[in-house]
């Protein structure tokens, strides 16, 4: 499952009369901890803002799925209930989520929603649907160059080379007796 972050950058910008006006906008991202997240967010904005800018807030969301589309131009957020019966007692149970949706107008969320639910084996309900603050979304890409130093090693690389692991492959002998003879007890002056 993904933690979204919301972040919130402040800077200068030119608006349509070639006037420069204070900027805040909202952002979604997708991250580890709230360290990486200030970490991307910094690259994300550097490649979109000319000059300088301040990451004035982080904070976790409790978004937990994202829909994007080809064809829109706002990100709205949804509440959707998933709707079980607790099988002892026999209550109905909302649990609900939060579902970020690309799209151009709220009939168009809701129709895109009702798209993604098809197929699930729970019964659902969209409680509402409302413009958000987010200007843009970036999703966690495995593709991002990692700032890891050249010489660390993923430890998978380490498994794949089979003269490493005849060297992992030993045996502790654990008899008493000698465990017993390395513990001598401590003679006191």
């Amino acid at each position: 499952m993904n933690t979204w972050f919301e972040c919130t950058a402040k800077y200068i910008k030119m608006d349509e009369n070639g006037r420069e006006k204070k900027a805040s906008e909202t952002y979604m991202l997708d991250a580890i901890s709230f360290t990486e997240a200030e970490s991307r967010i910094y690259k994300e904005l550097q490649t979109m803002v000319s000059g300088e800018f301040m990451v004035t807030r982080i904070s976790k969301t409790r978004i937990s799925e994202i829909i994007p589309s080809d064809n829109g131009d706002r990100w709205y957020k949804a509440k959707v209930a998933f709707i079980t019966v607790d099988e002892e007692s026999g209550k109905e149970k909302r649990i609900a989520q939060f579902i970020l949706v690309f799209s151009s107008s709220v009939k168009e969320a809701y129709d895109q929603i009702i798209e993604a639910m098809q197929g699930m084996m729970a019964d659902f309900e969209i409680s509402g649907i409302n413009e958000s603050t987010i200007l843009d979304v970036f999703p966690y890409s495995a593709t991002e160059k990692s700032d890891v130093p050249p010489y660390l090693k993923p430890i998978e690389s380490f498994l794949a080379e089979p003269e490493l692991q005849d060297e992992a492959d030993f045996e502790v002998d654990t008899n008493d007796e000698d465990l017993n003879d390395d513990l001598d007890p401590i003679e006191e002056n």
